[in-house]
């Protein structure tokens, strides 16, 4: 396609798709509905309501699309069935990418797995699997989000809250103990390509010294770079290009040594929770898809080979059919993309495969029983959307990590809707309605634009660089700020509806436990002392080197693992390798 956009690529080949006049609806039968319809608004419906025929939606993180008072075949005039909607398994996969979808398989119900020690979450990890779940979602601690080993005066006051500190693979050891990694598929959340690149590697170890081949472990982790670049506050920064190299190498190794692993979850979630609108949100995942491809391809790799294995993570917010019809655009583009920009042949490297969390930034501290309905609805519109793994958001997350309690709740809320409401008997059940096709189509140029927009800075990598998705973030944050204080935006008990008599119900939360730290100190110095650390050394010497040399670090951080390295060890040796950057935003 030469130089061509991805935008001027999809315009051109669905134009020449749609030339042969396959509307779903005949001309005479549109002039009909026109005729009919404008002698109904203008009879019927109030001049105050023609007047404002449209009106914009205003909800926390939602993407201010305007809507009109009523939808008809006229808003769809232009769909073409076989191009744009089709059937579930089959092109342009509008509908689903199983043909039976939750009749078949229902989705993976994956909560995350807790904060504490690693034999803390060893314990709630049994606990939900024990009680229905489905896989595992492991959430790191602050300090190890952070790449900061227990012991460095930087992870005081962050060692296990959020999530299970790792420092080495002995803490993975504690935190499988006891569950078959072959058989339940492990979402570990490590946000950034260093992380990836330092923990997972961690987790191979483990598995290979409990007789596990990687080739036979099912799981994913997320490895984006707009994670550390954009959405990360923190001290230090590698610049967003070597980032993006990295998490590529990760790919790389991942894609070779690990088959069955989903090598990057392009974490659009933690973007929109941020403050974007779930147009950026999915632009800036599918254009960061975009760009691993390219980066792939150059790297003497096949298209399909590379995109088996990606998947997508998303946050549904308030906006009920705005969530829904995002979930089924982005599936759509995604399709698009990889045919036509990729010329994919397999049919599932142009499945758009999502894991969905509810999102966590709508719940609100005031009457917090109220977030277990936010979290309801923000979970059924990602099965009515399509997804393929979800975490429910439990109602205490607003103050803390979930509780045992609450927790529970989350994945009840999941067993719920897919055994009471019957939702999951059809397939894409609100496929067909004028209004949700109408804002499908609509949701997927707003999301093409974004990526041509992006493409028109040099790509993802270089947009960042730049500081424009930093200032679009800023921009999108005071503005919802403004909103929820003058009541554009409304929300429940906090600025619509208060009663400042409500009494706030016991919230227990998990408190800071120093011993944790302590324990985990301990546990350092004892792995310091048994360990080869001439081989240590050795290992990250290597490290520094394959990041100056541009050699794929990936393998070099396993090697680091086996001998023993800590994730701080490795992190000083990244920085050593790459240097530093600051975000625009704060130079």
């Amino acid at each position: 396609m030469g130089d061509k956009s991805t935008k001027e690529i999809l315009e051109s080949v669905l134009d020449e798709e749609r030339k042969e006049g396959n509307s779903l609806y005949n001309p005479k039968a549109l002039e009909v509905i026109q005729q009919s319809f404008e002698k109904w608004k203008n009879t019927v419906v109030s001049e105050k309501d023609r007047e404002n025929w449209e009106m914009t939606p205003h909800t926390i993180i939602g993407s201010n699309i305007p809507r009109g008072l009523i939808y008809t075949p006229l808003d769809i005039a232009d769909l073409d069935y076989e191009v744009d909607l089709g059937y579930s398994e089959g092109e342009p996969y509008t509908r689903g990418i199983h043909s039976n979808m939750y009749r078949g398989q229902t989705w993976t119900q994956r909560q995350l797995s807790g904060a504490g020690s690693p034999e803390y979450v060893n314990n709630r990890i049994k606990f939900l699997l024990d009680h229905g779940a489905t896989g595992t979602n492991l959430a790191l601690d602050l300090a190890t989000v952070q790449m900061f080993d227990s012991d460095e005066p930087e992870a005081d006051g962050m060692v296990a809250t959020v999530g299970v500190p790792i420092d080495c693979v002995q803490d993975f050891e504690s935190i499988y103990k006891d569950i078959p990694i072959d058989k339940v598929s492990s979402s570990i959340v490590t946000h950034y390509p260093r992380n990836t690149s330092i923990i997972f590697p961690m987790y191979l170890v483990m598995a290979e010294k409990r007789g596990y081949g990687w080739d036979k472990l099912p799981g994913s982790v997320q490895n984006d770079f707009i994670m550390e670049n954009v959405v990360r506050s923190a001290c230090e920064w590698i610049p967003p290009k070597d980032d993006f190299r990295v998490q590529c190498d990760n790919i790389e190794f991942l894609r070779n040594e690990v088959p069955k692993w989903n090598y990057v979850t392009l974490n659009g979630y933690n973007l929109r929770e941020e403050g974007t609108s779930g147009v950026t949100e999915m632009a800036v995942a599918l254009a960061n898809g975009i760009a691993i491809m390219d980066d792939m391809l150059r790297r003497g790799y096949d298209p399909d080979w590379t995109a088996k294995r990606m998947a997508f993570f998303w946050a549904p917010a308030n906006d009920f059919f705005e969530e829904v019809a995002r979930i089924r655009a982005a599936r759509r583009l995604w399709y698009r993309i990889m045919k036509y920009k990729y010329q994919a042949k397999d049919p599932r490297s142009c499945w758009m495969r999502c894991h969905v969390q509810t999102s966590g930034i709508s719940l609100q501290r005031v009457e917090p029983f109220v977030n277990i309905v936010r979290a309801a609805y923000h979970a059924l519109a990602a099965i009515l959307g399509g997804a393929q793994s979800l975490h429910v958001d439990g109602y205490d997350e607003a103050y803390s990590v979930p509780g045992e309690e609450s927790s529970l709740l989350g994945l009840r809320t999941q067993q719920l809707i897919n055994a009471e409401t019957q939702v999951t008997q059809v397939v894409d059940p609100l496929g067909g309605s004028f209004y949700v096709e109408a804002l499908t189509d609509d949701i997927e140029r707003r999301i093409l634009d974004e990526i041509d927009e992006v493409e028109k800075l040099g790509g993802l990598p270089e947009a960042v660089a730049k500081g424009w998705l930093h200032h679009k973030v800023i921009s999108y944050l005071l503005e919802e700020e403004r909103m929820i204080e003058d009541g554009r935006i409304k929300v429940v008990a906090r600025n619509y509806f208060r009663d400042p008599n409500v009494k706030e119900p016991p919230v227990v939360t998990q408190p800071y436990d120093s011993k944790i730290r302590d324990q985990m100190v301990d546990k350092l110095k004892k792995w310091r002392k048994e360990r080869d650390n001439d081989k240590v050394k050795g290992c990250l010497e290597d490290i520094v080197r394959a990041g100056k040399e541009g050699k794929n670090i990936t393998y070099y951080t396993v090697e680091a693992a086996r001998a023993g390295a800590t994730e701080g060890e490795m992190r000083r040796a990244f920085t050593e390798s790459f240097g530093t950057w600051r975000p625009p935003v704060y130079a």
